[in-house]
This record gives C-alpha cells, structure tokens and sequence, in this order.
C-alpha cells in the first residue's frame, strides 16, 4: 500500500477515533496519523542500507519500481520473492510499544497507529500473493534467507 493510501486512511481512522473517544485528543489523533505513516521510514532505512543512496526521492522510485514488478508477476511467481525486509513492520515492535504506553501514554497512540498501519498492510498482501509478510520480524528474517529478491 503506498503512503498516501496509508495517510488518507489512517487520517479517517484517526478522525473516527477522536469523534468515538474525544479524550485522545486533537495531539492523539495526529500521533496516530502520523504513526500510520511514518512506519514506513523502515522502508527508506532498507533502502539507503541497500543501495547506499541517501535520496528519499530515488528510494520511492526504486520501491514504485520493485512493486510494479512484482506485481506483474503471475500470482504463483510473487510467492517466491520479497521486495524488502521492513524493520518496524512485526508484532515485535507492537509489543515493545505496547509495554512502553504503560509508562508513556503517546507510546499508545503510535501502537494504535501502527497496528493499522500492519492491519491495512496485511488486507494489500492477501489481495496480492498466498502468503502474509511482516507479522513477525524474526519469522520474516529466517524466511525471507529462502526467497529471492526482486
């Protein structure tokens, strides 16, 4: 799913919450816009380690690029590759926000903001190959040694 699908959704998600529970707040309900969204640096991240290239504008060519591709491969063929190993994308990191909102309560909305964020990811991938990536960083590591990059 592309950024700005992420920001439009994650900006209704946001605003419906705010309407639902007036207690997050108007800084609450951005927090979780903005978390929605900035998961993705992870992309970026992948993509200077990979490339040694600090260009965010080259990075978003290079994955439009690499997903277009992907995407054009026949259904059986996407399930044999990997466009990227995305840091933030896993329940791991759920967990270390979950356990920091006890202590900070802006950790929660970044929770809430990025379980969408992986919500809104896991519908994009069903819809695009037979199996789910980025639900557990480590499951991702060890299989992501059998698969091809793309």
């Amino acid at each position: 799913m592309y950024p700005t699908q992420h920001l439009i959704l994650g900006a209704i998600f946001s605003l419906l919450l705010l309407f639902l529970f007036p207690q997050i707040g108007f800084l609450g309900a951005s927090i979780i816009i903005l978390s929605t969204v900035l998961i993705d640096v992870d992309h970026y991240v992948y993509y200077t380690f990979k490339k040694k290239d600090l260009s965010l504008k080259n990075s978003y060519n290079w994955f439009i690029r690499k997903v277009t591709t992907f995407n054009n491969l026949p259904r059986k063929q996407r399930n044999k590759f990997y466009i990227a190993f995305c840091c933030l994308h896993g329940l791991e990191v759920l967990l270390i926000l979950l356990i920091f909102s006890t202590m900070f309560q802006y950790f929660f909305f970044i929770f809430i903001g990025f379980s969408f964020h992986l919500l809104l990811d896991l519908v994009s991938e069903t819809r695009h190959r037979d199996r789910i990536d980025r639900i557990s960083l480590i499951y991702d590591f060890f299989k992501f040694k059998k698969l091809k990059f793309i």
